[in-house]
């Protein structure tokens, strides 16, 4: 009889990751904070990408939910029981989590069958890993050793051996990092769907923006240990939480901005009102706007400040690295405007052009120059037409 290792559905709702104010450190020192009150729920069925730039503790997290390290402050939760944190601690082979490296840690010395077995326990039934190598079109390689397979049948592998026994969470440390693009893209396009059918959830790290919000359920981005949001992909891109968010994930520009006497604000590419044209309350020091790199516009003057440091061919635009000042800037323009390097350029608002204000997180629209004051100058300057 054939077994179906699909999941059943289950009866009532349960959070297979929660994690309390978790702070750790490898250190002594109070300034060698690794994490710092991360508060995160991970949901049934759910893949949940950490994002952020290397060093900003999303490994870390990773290994005190495997129990690889011990929680300085807070605890870890796993099916809503404390397993570290608290004066609690259980293991990391009786905590039912599988663990996909950055490397595949397959065993050179083992088929690739003995290594999808590997997490099994004696006597345990091992359909389930051939129905994964299956799954995972390894069907036919099992007797073929890692240094047989290619990178891509590698992950695969790994990712096979970490839910043959059947883990109801899954942690994958940057999987897809060390393979070419188009086997990169479609195994990570697959994943979901494995995880899913396999009833996991997973936690994936990720440095690439563009994969995390690709394919993840929620991002949930970091910096120095701290968790600034962790929100779908929709809500980071429409509703950055904080300036960091919006620079690291949508690749903005953030530039200081003032406010003028008429309440509205002033930055280096010109005025800015709300888009609702409710009045702006007073600006804190150190307010800034976040701007998308297409926002902007470019126009070639030998006298202007701005210059042109670097560029990239992206296809469909060029990407130009501007410096202003202390401002470097990022912009996407048409591939009609080729702009060499070294060129002395003016940079404005795009009509219609909006960007989002912090601390205040309010979107706000270039402001028209045909309006408010010029227009008045104009109107007063007009002569009276003839009754």
């Amino acid at each position: 009889m054939k077994v179906d290792h699909r999941p059943l559905p289950l009866a009532s709702a349960s959070s297979p990751v929660e994690l309390r104010g978790l702070w750790h450190r490898y250190g002594d020192s109070e300034e060698s904070w690794t994490l710092r009150g991360v508060d995160l729920q991970l949901a049934e069925g759910e893949l949940i990408g950490l994002l952020g730039p290397s060093g900003c503790g999303k490994t870390t997290l990773l290994r005190l939910i495997a129990g690889f390290e011990t929680p300085s402050r807070g605890s870890v939760h796993l099916q809503n029981r404390p397993v570290a944190g608290d004066g609690r601690w259980l293991p990391p082979e009786r905590r039912g989590v599988g663990m996909v490296f950055q490397d595949y840690a397959l065993f050179p010395h083992l088929t690739a069958w003995q290594n999808a077995c590997f997490g099994l326990r004696p006597g345990q039934d091992d359909s389930r890993a051939s129905w994964l190598l299956d799954l995972l079109g390894l069907d036919g390689l099992q007797q073929r050793y890692p240094h047989q397979l290619s990178g891509g049948q590698r992950q695969r592998l790994a990712l096979a051996r970490a839910l043959a026994p059947a883990p109801q969470v899954v942690l994958l440390d940057e999987p897809f990092s060390n393979l070419d693009v188009e086997v990169r893209l479609r195994l990570r396009s697959e994943l979901s769907s494995v995880l899913r059918l396999c009833g996991a959830s997973g936690l994936l790290v990720t440095h690439d923006p563009g994969e995390a919000l690709a394919i993840c359920d929620r991002v949930a981005v970091m910096r120095e240990g701290v968790l600034h949001q962790c929100a779908s992909p929709q809500s980071l891109v429409q509703d950055p939480a904080t300036p960091f968010v919006g620079r690291f994930v949508l690749q903005g520009n953030l530039l200081p901005v003032d406010q003028e006497s008429d309440g509205r604000l002033r930055c280096d590419l010109g005025l800015l009102e709300p888009v609702d044209d409710m009045p702006i309350d007073p600006l804190p020091d150190r307010s800034t706007v976040l701007v998308d790199p297409g926002a902007i516009a470019l126009a070639v003057d030998p006298e202007a400040e701005p210059c042109v440091m670097g560029r990239e061919f992206l296809g469909l635009a060029w990407q130009y690295r501007i410096q202003s000042g202390d401002l470097h800037l990022r912009l996407s323009v048409p591939l009609d405007q080729d702009v060499p390097r070294g060129t002395r350029c003016r940079l404005t608002f795009r009509p219609e052009a909006t960007a989002i204000l912090f601390p205040h997180r309010i979107r706000v629209r270039a402001s028209d120059p045909c309006d408010d004051a010029t227009l008045q100058a104009v109107r007063q300057t007009r002569p009276a037409e003839k009754g």
